[in-house]
Formats: structure tokens, C-alpha cells, sequence
């Protein structure tokens, strides 16, 4: 059964689409492997250009101070001197010259973009930041303690000793809790003893 459908789908899937069918297709469809026509051999011509290309070495006051010179180059210089290093290595190491050596490695791992170093002094302002929002921080925990209305009754030691005592009338959880005969612990009570005014 499966082969039938199989069999009745490929035909189908192998038609081309039409031009209006194309216009808003942006991913091939699955069966697309099916419509893939060769290619003309126009690939012959880009090896031959690149191999020319690598076997000159590239120029010294081209690669000069390159660890300066980077930053300041415009994107599509830095692209094309990218390009150049590229094709270059991919003959032998041995017939790169030194400068070019250094060259690549430095635009591949250097100090530039996001592996440059942070700017002096970045650390102090950070640090100054810090403290400054900390200050502010604890600056409004305060002014919201300030005008807070005072803490409700059961926040007080007493109400909390009273609590205890319930706990252990009720015989609650005689486990691990305050009903157990090994407990140490101080039960309920968590607060300072109630303000009198």
C-alpha cells in the first residue's frame, strides 16, 4: 500500500512548479532533489583565478603594522586583505612568508572587535556604579520603612509563645514539629518582644 502512494506521489511532486507558484516560494520543497538539473561547468574558471592569486605572496607594506592599521580601515578593505590571506593559505605554511603568517593569525585571533580589551579605567567606573545603585537601593528600602504602617500583632514574641503553646495542646505534627519529644527547636517564635507605648 505504501509503495502505491509513494509511486502515485513522485510523479506529481516531479512537475515543475509554475512562475506563480515560484514567485513566493522561498524554501524548496522536500522533492526539489528531484527537479535539480547539472549545472553548465563554469566552476573551472574560479579555481584556476584563486590558484594564480595565492601563489604571489602578498605585499610587505601591505601586512605592515597591520595590529594598528585594522581598526581603521574601511570594512571593505579589511574584507579584501581577508580574502587575499585566505587564498594564501591555502597553499603550503612553508612558502607563506613570516608576515603573512603573522598577518593571519593576528586578524584571526587579535585584540580587535569583540576580543578587544576593555578601555582603562572601565573597572573604577564600574565599581562607582555599583556603590551608587547600591546607595540608592538601600536610600528607598529606608523611605518605604519610613512611612510603613507598623507590624501587625502576630509578628510580636508573645503572640508567637502563645502559638507554641496551641501547637503543642494540639499535638501538631508529633513526628519532627514541636509535639515531637526530641524537639530543640524555638517553635513559632521568630520576633523581638512586643514594643509597649
Amino acid at each position: 500500500m505504501f509503495a502505491r502512494s509513494v509511486a502515485r506521489a513522485a510523479p506529481r511532486s516531479s512537475a515543475l512548479p509554475s512562475a506563480a507558484t515560484r514567485s513566493y516560494r522561498t524554501i524548496p520543497g522536500p522533492m526539489a532533489c528531484l527537479n535539480a538539473r547539472p549545472q553548465l561547468e563554469k566552476k573551472s574558471i574560479a579555481p584556476q583565478q584563486t590558484r594564480a592569486a595565492s601563489e604571489h605572496a602578498i605585499a610587505n607594506p601591505t601586512l605592515a603594522g597591520i595590529e594598528k592599521r585594522w581598526e581603521g580601515m574601511p570594512p571593505q578593505e579589511q574584507a579584501e586583505l581577508w580574502m587575499q590571506l585566505r587564498d594564501r593559505m591555502k597553499v603550503d605554511w612553508h612558502q607563506m612568508t613570516l608576515q603573512e603568517k603573522k598577518a593571519a593569525y593576528w586578524i584571526a585571533f587579535g585584540a580587535h572587535g569583540p576580543r578587544a580589551g576593555a578601555p582603562k579605567g572601565e573597572g573604577l567606573r564600574i565599581l562607582a556604579k555599583v556603590v551608587q545603585l547600591t546607595a540608592v537601593s538601600f536610600a528607598i528600602f529606608y523611605v518605604i520603612h519610613l512611612f510603613a504602617k507598623p507590624q501587625p500583632k502576630t509578628m510580636s514574641k508573645e503572640w508567637q509563645e502563645a502559638s507554641n503553646e496551641y501547637a503543642l495542646r494540639e499535638k501538631m505534627d508529633p513526628m519532627t514539629g514541636i509535639s515531637s519529644k526530641e524537639y530543640q527547636g524555638k517553635g513559632f517564635v521568630q520576633s523581638p518582644p512586643l514594643e509597649k507605648s
